[in-house]
């Protein structure tokens, strides 16, 4: 008796359509709807659930003890005074970029197969730039106070300090969550329309009904929704560079060794990209294979989000060549100082990680095998989205423990708040994204028809043309 290959051997070919063969328009809007709709809460959503409803408890315990207490419970020193709180916030931000990337750039560019892949995508951009958003307020000491980094008119005539690139953050990352929600809701509004209609419990229909703002599905709908979808994709796609190249800016415009580089805009934009991709394989396969998704997320989309790392890990990997060229180059003995303290003093362990981790293990995407199998892709993710973090930690801790003068040098040893802080980050995200896949379509509805629409004029015209 023969062994039977697993399913992703059969896929072995990533020369794949974007929608497997044999689907219609209503195959496709019932598998995806009863994922929501129709599908029992299986045992291993309220166990995932479970787990990152823990971790949430986490956080707000961690929160509470931070506010209560005050920031000294973190690990943060003199000069380390930046340290998880900013690491952590930097790899969020970045993990976010991958959901606008996919959205809005590959829809302005016409990639089709974006489309599987786009939804949880944005989602995942929305909680990852909730979970950043809360160190950088909790960050100042007094959360409470956070209204005052907004120019709101008050009789005390004190405005913020607008040449702070702290305040640029500010508005940077408002902008990018409000607008990547808006991109996100209003390709919701047609599936909701459609999981209205489909919906047989009152309190569902009524739900959805309010979500879908009245859609119809008229000629007039779809006009205006695809001028609104186009209009936001268009705004959507500076901030992919914006966001993070400001994020770069609250390190580069400093003087302090490490930070003081040019290099830092397009080096923490790949790497954003890097670690966005990263994350969505990381979610996307599970995703498909525990739902059954494999016919819409197929190994294409696989293969090309892996290209697209290996892309985005090349271009990093010249950022860290970038800087310890600039380090010797530039003949500051102080750049100089701290490029060798990186890779010789005590942290040294975490930048020979990073390296090993963001440069050396992607390179096996280059072997076809490799991006053809979900195991290997799996691993790759999670081993990249540690570098990354390595990455942040490398850049933060070690560029401030050691400053101009060496009386103020110290360690820097992060604290159990510091990890339960980040867990709990975690926490949150995981029970974002366990709600966001149990009660919304993780896939668009009507993109998927669309393209299957497109599909079949183009196969009729080809055979009409022989």
């Amino acid at each position: 008796m023969k062994r039977l290959k697993s399913p992703d051997a059969k896929e072995a070919n990533v020369n794949v359509p974007v929608i497997a063969p044999g689907h219609t328009f209503g195959s496709i809007t019932e598998k995806i709807s009863s994922v929501v709709l129709k599908r029992r809460t299986s045992k291993g959503w309220f166990f995932g659930f479970a787990i990152g409803f823990s971790l949430l408890m986490l956080l707000l315990y961690t929160i509470t003890y931070l506010v209560t207490t005050g920031i000294g419970i973190w690990g943060n020193n003199i000069p380390v005074g930046w340290a998880f709180d900013i690491i952590d916030f930097v790899w969020w931000i970045g993990i976010g970029h991958a959901g606008t990337l996919i959205s809005a750039i590959l829809l302005l560019l016409r990639q089709e197969w974006r489309t599987s892949i786009n939804r949880f995508a944005e989602a995942m951009t929305l909680m990852a730039v909730l979970c950043a958003g809360l160190y950088p307020v909790l960050h100042t000491g007094r959360p409470w106070l956070a209204y005052w980094l907004f120019p709101y008119p008050n009789t005390m005539g004190v405005q913020p300090q607008f040449r702070s690139p702290l305040m640029w953050d500010v508005f940077a990352v408002s902008t990018y969550l409000t607008v990547s929600f808006l991109f996100w809701f209003v390709g919701l509004i047609p599936d909701m329309g459609t999981l209205r209609d489909r919906s047989t419990k009152r309190f569902a229909k009524a739900v959805y009904g309010m979500l879908s703002l009245g859609w119809r599905g008229s000629a007039d709908h779809w006009r205006r929704y695809k001028i609104a979808y186009l209009l936001l994709a268009g705004l959507s796609t500076p901030l992919v560079l914006s966001v993070h190249t400001i994020v770069s800016f609250d390190f580069a415009v400093s003087v302090i060794p490490g930070w003081h580089t040019t290099i830092f805009p397009p080096y923490f934009v790949a790497g954003a990209v890097y670690s966005g991709f990263a994350m969505v394989l990381t979610l996307s396969i599970p995703i498909r294979r525990i739902y059954g998704l494999t016919d819409f997320i197929t190994m294409r989309h696989l293969n090309n989000m892996a290209k697209v790392m290996l892309a985005m890990g090349l271009v990093v990997g010249y950022g860290y060549a970038m800087e310890a060229f600039i380090a010797w180059y530039s003949g500051n003995k102080y750049e100089w100082a701290m490029a060798y303290n990186r890779w010789t003093g005590p942290y040294a362990w975490s930048y020979w990680s990073l390296i090993a981790c963001n440069i050396v293990i992607p390179q096996l995407l280059w072997i076809r095998k490799i991006r053809a199998s979900t195991i290997w892709l799996f691993i790759l993710s999670l081993v990249i989205n540690i570098g990354m973090w390595l990455e942040r930690f490398v850049i933060i801790a070690t560029s401030l423990r050691r400053d101009f003068l060496p009386s103020s040098w110290a360690t820097y040893k992060p604290s159990f708040w510091d990890f339960g802080m980040f867990l709990g980050t975690i926490g949150l995200f995981l029970t974002l994204l366990f709600l966001f896949i149990r009660f919304l379509p993780v896939i668009n509805i009507f993109e998927m028809r669309e393209l299957l629409h497109e599909k079949e004029a183009h196969e009729a015209g080809g055979e009409g043309h022989q």
